[in-house]
């Protein structure tokens, strides 16, 4: 197998960020439910094992596939790139650019690095 080139290591390394945030978020969430009361319980259980889920899988991703050079990997990273951006877009019109320009950013990025032909031969060779 081929080195492990730098486009697939910064790629790797931007879904593990999202990764960790929707860890933490789904966490958060988790903690405020069980120390408040939460205006709908169940929705506050979903949200929060949807994030946990959601962390875990791009942690799996990032490591397990991304890092080690699997294959797979490639199309579950690039599907969370393209589901942050709608995402980011919703946060800039809801007046929150702080938060959906860096998101912006950061799947753009991660799109640019999953889908560079390093990365793509390192994962595919040749072809």
């Amino acid at each position: 197998m081929s080195s492990r080139p730098v486009t697939l290591v910064v790629a790797a390394a931007i879904v593990a960020l999202e990764g960790l945030v929707a860890l933490g978020l789904g966490i958060y969430v988790g903690v405020e439910t069980l120390v408040s009361t939460p205006d709908n319980l169940t929705t506050a259980l979903a949200e929060s094992a949807f994030g946990v889920l959601i962390g875990a899988g791009l942690l799996w991703v990032a490591w397990g596939g991304l890092f080690r050079m699997e294959r797979w990997g490639r199309s579950p990273g690039v599907l969370a790139q393209i589901f942050v951006l709608p995402v980011a877009v919703t946060l800039i019109q809801s007046g929150q650019p702080q938060l959906g320009i860096p998101l912006i950013v950061i799947a753009v990025a991660g799109l640019a690095t999953l889908l560079a032909p390093p990365t793509t031969h390192a994962l595919y060779g040749d072809g």
